[in-house]
């Protein structure tokens, strides 16, 4: 599932596109992805100009002038393709995009002239239209824990999300409740860098007191820098992901850990090798010497 990285790529791309935009036409193939698309989905958004588009951890949100917001989620499989004059936008190929549009389940004909496509074989996106003072009820968002990249998104606030918590540090930061948008890679990473173990308890980033560890000083920072990492490098492609010019994201190739298995560890001068363990159903990778 595309996390924050991806979904922030995917915005940048779209921005351009849609951002100052008038929906001329929307195109819904069927009624469905992972849940019912709204009722006169298409007619809803025809003639609505975009005001701006945000994300919110791994959610999409376009706003527009109606006071409305399209609320989209990526899901497993899902993608954005633009295209201009039946051309595609410009942006190099690594991997050819399929050919096949069978999968094309949503498209929007913008008045900038680009025409974008919503395409998810597996159908586990989402798109939902939402009253914009209504946003923070919304369920799919009222539970979120802050931004890793907000301002707010501290030392302090990340060891009072963890003080008393009795699961891995691995399965806190994966909760989206305690910070929103990371998932299974970038927790495997911010982790090596920080070098602290997946395996040891969530609370212990904080004090008797609840104040801040050094540990969660040095946590911080590292899930910052390898979101910004990553956001750089347009994401980590291992299976869907794509960005909107239909290329690949290439951060997979700055992995540290993640899928390593076997490897040696590539922080300096230590001599541990990369090991695989399973932790609430997900794989975790990290050196069992530099991270403690």
């Amino acid at each position: 599932m595309p996390e924050l990285p991806e979904v922030e790529t995917v915005r940048r791309g779209l921005a351009p596109a849609m951002e100052d935009a008038r929906f001329e036409r929307v195109e819904a193939r069927r009624r469905d992805l992972r849940w019912p698309l709204p009722k006169d989905f298409a007619k809803q958004l025809e003639g609505q100009t975009v005001t701006s588009l945000s994300r919110r951890a791994k959610y999409l949100l376009v706003d527009l002038a109606s006071g409305e917001v399209l609320l989209i989620h990526l899901g497993m499989s899902g993608s954005f393709r633009i295209s201009k004059s039946s051309e595609i936008a410009p942006g190099a190929y690594y991997h050819d995009r399929s050919k096949d549009e069978a999968h094309d389940h949503v498209i929007f004909q913008m008045s900038s002239g680009a025409r974008i496509a919503f395409n998810d074989p597996r159908r586990f996106g989402c798109m939902k239209l939402i009253k914009r003072a209504k946003l923070e009820q919304e369920p799919l968002l009222r539970s979120l824990g802050p931004e890793p990249l907000g301002n707010a998104f501290d030392a302090a606030m990340l060891a009072a999300a963890c003080d008393g918590k009795k699961t891995s540090l691995k399965a806190a930061l994966s909760d989206q409740k305690v910070v929103a948008g990371l998932g299974n890679i970038y927790v495997c990473e911010a982790l090596h860098r920080a070098r602290i173990s997946p395996k040891r308890m969530a609370s212990t980033i904080a004090q008797k007191s609840g104040a801040p560890h050094e540990r969660a000083e040095n946590l911080v920072d590292a899930i910052k820098a390898v979101l910004n990492d990553a956001i750089k490098a347009g994401g980590s492609s291992l299976r869907d992901h794509r960005q909107t010019s239909g290329s690949l994201g290439m951060f997979q190739h700055n992995f540290r850990v993640y899928d390593r298995e076997g490897q040696k560890c590539p922080a300096p001068h230590c001599t541990g090798t990369i090991k695989r363990i399973v932790q609430t159903g997900r794989s975790t990778f990290f050196c069992p010497v530099c991270q403690k």
